[in-house]
């Protein structure tokens, strides 16, 4: 089932790009501080939707812009975000991608992140690895913190932790190569996986901006948790991920600035 999720995505990806740098101011609606919404969003989920209810007909969904009714109590649930990074879309920028997870009995069973503009597919099985276009994917070794590149988001509508988080930036902007900031955290979750970033954290995330990301990491061979260290991670507001070797530090700077 992994090739038709990620063949969906290809499909719609090829949507996206076909409207890519053209949409129109007046085509764009504003869902609320600093989120925004465009029909490309609208028409990529009700593609995705339909194409994986063929997949799975017993299954329910859970979706980032609303176009079915939602039920993430169903035993066999897709969480989809069907364009993470609305905003650089929007602006022109290639930072955006299609973002699906499947889950069975209370397990994400698939995980597919797809990035159109650069044509990465990145596709995880529950203990069948992680790949990139079809290559096995690691996280990094790196074991020191010191030597890591480390993404983030900004919580741009959550403020309640914002100077807890620029104290984090702070200090990891002292401790580690750097920091990046991608604009679409399920890129930022694949990229963990492959190995471009050593880590990841946000505030005031969704399920379905992190569920794919999540078992990517996890197949990788990565750690992943929330801010408290524990595993609300899916359906919580927070997100740590890295190696297993530098989790615990960086958890530990995280935790010295944010309190839940």
């Amino acid at each position: 089932m992994l090739n038709q999720i990620a063949e969906l995505c290809r499909q719609a990806g090829t949507f996206q790009l076909g409207h890519f740098r053209s949409v129109e101011t007046d085509m764009i609606v504003d869902k609320g501080l600093n989120q925004l919404v465009s029909f490309v969003d609208i028409e990529t989920e009700k593609m995705l939707v339909q194409g994986l209810q063929k997949l799975v007909p017993d299954s329910t969904f859970v979706t980032e812009e609303n176009t079915i009714v939602q039920n993430q109590k169903s035993d066999k649930y897709w969480i989809i975000d069907p364009l993470d990074g609305t905003t650089n879309f929007l602006h022109g920028l290639g930072a955006f991608s299609i973002s699906i997870a499947y889950v069975e009995g209370g397990e994400i069973k698939y995980g597919v992140v797809y990035i159109p503009h650069w044509n990465e597919m990145f596709t995880a099985e529950k203990n069948g690895g992680a790949f990139l276009n079809g290559e096995p994917i690691a996280v990094t070794k790196n074991i020191r913190l010191s030597d890591t590149l480390i993404a983030t988001g900004f919580p741009y509508y959550e403020f309640d932790h914002m100077k807890g988080y620029l104290k984090t930036l702070a200090q990891l902007m002292k401790t580690t190569h750097g920091l990046r900031r991608m604009g679409s955290a399920a890129i930022d979750l694949a990229y963990v996986a492959c190995g471009r970033f050593d880590g990841f954290f946000e505030y005031g995330l969704n399920a379905w901006d992190v569920a794919a990301g999540v078992l990517l990491i996890e197949e990788a061979g990565g750690m992943v948790s929330d801010f408290k260290g524990e595993g609300d991670y899916i359906y919580g507001k927070s997100i740590v991920a890295s190696n297993k070797e530098v989790y615990g530090d960086f958890l530990d700077i995280i935790q010295l600035h944010i309190s839940e």
